[in-house]
């Protein structure tokens, strides 16, 4: 685990994987790099308060260096403890990512094949499980049923707490489609992956993963455990109560058998660790690592939303591969920008991934400029804050002309405004909700949300028409349907 460099060593870090500078444009560059340290601490106190994140770890990695190491707030609010360099976090499916590194390690040593189907490894399956390949586990395109009911939480069949009895309910459901023609993520594929890397790496999963990544990157303290487990220095995980008016404890159960797909504990700096060593060769070829990374498609041929064990970020520019967890931890690396940022934090629903790409947008101008907007919307916020609400649109525009950044996206306001309807600033939050629909008139979700603010302002009139327009967008929306019924009853 890698301290936290101070400024200076930060500077030097920057310096040292940039072409040399004059002394004049180091000392130059000196002031630049700690403004922009001080603006990510910022972003980061400013989301963790709207989000009421109690504690949060982040890391940037640029060319195989960690340039950025800082925690923030609080791993434990029953005893007030903070969060520091030694706090582990659960890191839920982000454990994916090290699945897919392990299929990809026994690939190299030619004791997998990624097309070959899975019942040419393991035996006793349904028929209609057999020929799914290895790809189609690692990308979610299998078709299989899930071992984990997605709506309850539990697991599938009718002792929920019963591994075996689960294993065996999951086989006699019906395919939910043939594989690879859709994407769903599924549990199932990495219970199915677990087995594979057992069987072909001859020893139990979570000890191929201590022993050929853990113990090679440098990560003495990451291992794997849920709430029945002791974990040292584990910063508890929460919760927010409905509301958002205080926190419940999360207790976590990763069942054994599901260890593919769930359960590492690990930190910033040790996750830092492991993707160093991942695109240093130290994990994997450097051929192994590109395959791992690179985005499949379905049948049909439009890409998937994963690569192999890891979400792809598709886009024009600046592509990204991710981990994400339990919407509270998330890495993403940049693989043709020689950058990464890890994010953690101890509150599920925190959703720390909508982060990383501000972070990383002040070691990428060309980013910010592409995927600006939850800056944009920080910015905004406290303008908001010292100004008012009235507004919006024209702040947000000299906002976007003085700092070179993009529309905050609908998600970005959508959690705004529902932050402010939860503490009930109904003003406020149809503020927020009305730009997003100025921003994206043609969603149905933002009609949707604008009306909940009106109705939650009492503006019934309003309410309906934009319900109605949401029904316009998209004639399958439910809980507009299920609203105007209610609203006409009255």
């Amino acid at each position: 685990m890698k301290p936290r460099l101070p400024s200076f060593l930060l500077v030097m870090a920057l310096a040292a994987v940039a072409a040399p500078v004059t002394a004049a444009a180091a000392a130059t560059s000196q002031p630049q790099a700690l403004r922009a340290e001080q603006d990510i601490a910022a972003f980061v106190r400013s989301e963790m308060q709207e989000r009421q994140i109690p504690g949060l770890q982040l890391a940037v990695i640029q060319h195989g260096k960690v340039v950025l190491s800082r925690n923030f707030g609080l791993a434990s609010l029953q005893y007030q403890v903070p969060v520091t360099d030694a706090s582990l976090f659960s890191i839920n499916s982000a454990t994916k990512a090290f699945a897919g590194v392990a299929v990809m390690q026994l690939v190299q040593e030619g004791k997998i094949d990624l097309a070959a189907p899975i019942g040419q490894y393991l035996t006793g399956l349904p028929a209609a499980w057999q020929a799914v390949t290895v790809t189609q586990l690692l990308n979610h395109t299998s078709g299989l049923p899930d071992v984990l009911d997605q709506r309850s939480g539990k697991l599938v069949g009718p002792q929920p707490d019963d591994a075996a009895a689960a294993w065996t309910a999951v086989q006699a459901l019906p395919m939910e489609a043939q594989p690879g023609e859709r994407y769903r993520y599924n549990q199932t594929n990495y219970v199915l992956l677990a087995q594979l890397i057992e069987l072909q790496g001859g020893q139990p999963f979570t000890a191929f993963i201590q022993r050929r990544q853990f113990d090679v990157a440098g990560m003495p303290h990451s291992g794997f455990g849920d709430a029945k487990d002791v974990v040292a220095n584990k910063a508890s995980s929460y919760v927010l109560d409905r509301g958002g008016k205080g926190y419940r404890n999360v207790i976590e159960d990763f069942p054994v058998f599901m260890r593919a797909g769930a359960g590492i504990n690990s930190n910033a700096g040790e996750l830092a660790n492991w993707l160093v060593a991942l695109q240093s060769g130290r994990l994997l070829a450097p051929a192994s690592v590109e395959r791992l990374w690179q985005p499949t498609s379905l049948k049909d041929g439009k890409p998937g939303a994963w690569a192999l064990g890891w979400p792809a970020i598709g886009r024009d520019a600046h592509r990204a591969v991710a981990g994400i967890g339990g919407a509270r931890s998330a890495f993403y690396v940049y693989p043709d920008d020689g950058l990464a940022v890890v994010i953690l934090s101890n509150l599920a629903g925190g959703q720390p991934e909508q982060l990383i790409d501000t972070v990383a947008g002040f070691y990428l101008p060309a980013l910010r400029q592409q995927r600006g907007g939850a800056y944009a919307a920080h910015l905004l916020r406290k303008q908001a804050a010292s100004s008012g609400f009235d507004g919006l649109e024209q702040k947000l525009v000299a906002i976007r002309r003085q700092h070179g950044l993009s529309a905050p996206t609908e998600d970005d306001l959508n959690a705004w405004g529902y932050r402010l309807l939860a503490q009930q600033r109904t003003k406020q939050a149809l503020a927020v909700l009305q730009l997003a629909v100025q921003l994206a008139p043609g969603s149905a979700n933002a009609h949707d949300s604008l009306a909940e603010a009106h109705e939650a302002d009492g503006g019934t009139a309003l309410a309906v028409a934009h319900y109605r327009r949401t029904l316009e967008l998209d004639p399958g929306n439910t809980h507009a349907a299920a609203r105007l019924r209610s609203l006409a009853a009255r």
